[in-house]
C-alpha cells in the first residue's frame, strides 16, 4: 500500500531532468529566433559588360561584380557592392579610378502586398585625379514602393551626380516589374528617366535641362540554371550620344545605344 507515495516521489525525482529538458528547449529557441533575425548573404557575377541606367560604364567591356548584404529582421539592412568601371579614366589619362564601390543602407518593411524601402547610397570610384576634376562620387537618398510585381523607386542626387559639374539635385525615377513566366522563367521589364537640371560653371552656362536628361528601358529574362543565376537583356535609352553630348565617350562611342547584356552570377 505504499504505491500512492511512490508516485509523487517519481515525479519529484523526474522533475529536475523535465525542467532541465524544458530550460534546453527554450535555449535552443531563443538562440535559433536570434540567429534568425540576422542574415548575411553575398552576390557574385561576370556581366558581357556593365549598364548602368542604360549607361554603358565600362565602354561595352565585361565586369565582374559583386557585393555583400546584411539584413535584421527589424528591417534595417546594410550593403556594399562594387564592379570594374572605364569611363573615368576613358574621360582623362590622369585619372587612374578603374573600381566602383557602392555602399548603402536603409530600412524597408511591408504591409500585405505593398513594400517599401528608403535609404541612402554612396557611389564611390577610388583612384587619383588631377587638379580641378569634379569629384565623380555621389550620394543620393531613395525610396521605393512596391505591390506585387510592380516596383517604383525615385532616387535623389545631394550631391553632384558622377561628377557632372553643378548637378545637385538630380533625381532618377524608376518603374521596374518581375513576372514569373513559369518553368523557372522570369521576365524583367524596366524603364527610367535621369533628370539632370541645367547647370553653371564659373558663372556661365555649361548644360540646360535637356542637354544631358534622358529614359532608358531594359526588357529581359532571367532563369536559374545549373546552379546560376542568367540573365539576358536588351537595353537601350534616348540619351545624347552625338560627337560633342552629354554621353559620348572618349573612345567615341555612344554610351547609350541599345545594347545586349548577358550576366551569369551567383547568390549566397
Amino acid at each position: 500500500m505504499r504505491l500512492p507515495f511512490a508516485i509523487p516521489v517519481l515525479a519529484l525525482a523526474l522533475l529536475p531532468i523535465v525542467a532541465s529538458d524544458a530550460v534546453a528547449q527554450a535555449t535552443q529557441a531563443t538562440t535559433e529566433a536570434s540567429a534568425s533575425a540576422h542574415s548575411l548573404h553575398a552576390n557574385v557575377s561576370l556581366a558581357s559588360q556593365y549598364r548602368y541606367r542604360g549607361i554603358a560604364q565600362t565602354d561595352g567591356d565585361p565586369a565582374l561584380q559583386g557585393g555583400f548584404d546584411y539584413s535584421h529582421a527589424s528591417g534595417i539592412y546594410l550593403g556594399t557592392w562594387g564592379s570594374n568601371v572605364s569611363w573615368l579614366a576613358d574621360s582623362n589619362r590622369d585619372v587612374s579610378s578603374s573600381v566602383e564601390l557602392d555602399v548603402y543602407g536603409g530600412y524597408r518593411g511591408a504591409w500585405g502586398d505593398f513594400g517599401y524601402d528608403v535609404g541612402m547610397l554612396r557611389y564611390l570610384y577610388p583612384g587619383s585625379y588631377p587638379p580641378g576634376f569634379v569629384s565623380p562620387h555621389t550620394t543620393e537618398v531613395y525610396a521605393a514602393g512596391s505591390w506585387r510585381m510592380f516596383t517604383l523607386k525615385y532616387s535623389h542626387a545631394t550631391t553632384n551626380l558622377f561628377g557632372a559639374p553643378d548637378s545637385q539635385g538630380s533625381g532618377y525615377l524608376d518603374l521596374a516589374a518581375n513576372v514569373d513566366v513559369g518553368r523557372g522563367f522570369g521576365l524583367v521589364a524596366h524603364v527610367g528617366h535621369q533628370r539632370i537640371p541645367a547647370g553653371s560653371q564659373g558663372g556661365i552656362r555649361i548644360r540646360s535641362s535637356g542637354d544631358c536628361s534622358y529614359t532608358d528601358w531594359k526588357l529581359g529574362v532571367a532563369k536559374t540554371f545549373v546552379g546560376l543565376d542568367w540573365n539576358l537583356s536588351y537595353v537601350d535609352t534616348d540619351a545624347k550620344g552625338g560627337i560633342g553630348e552629354c554621353y559620348r565617350s572618349a573612345r567615341n562611342r555612344d554610351l547609350g545605344d541599345a545594347t545586349v547584356v548577358l550576366t551569369v552570377g551567383r547568390s549566397f
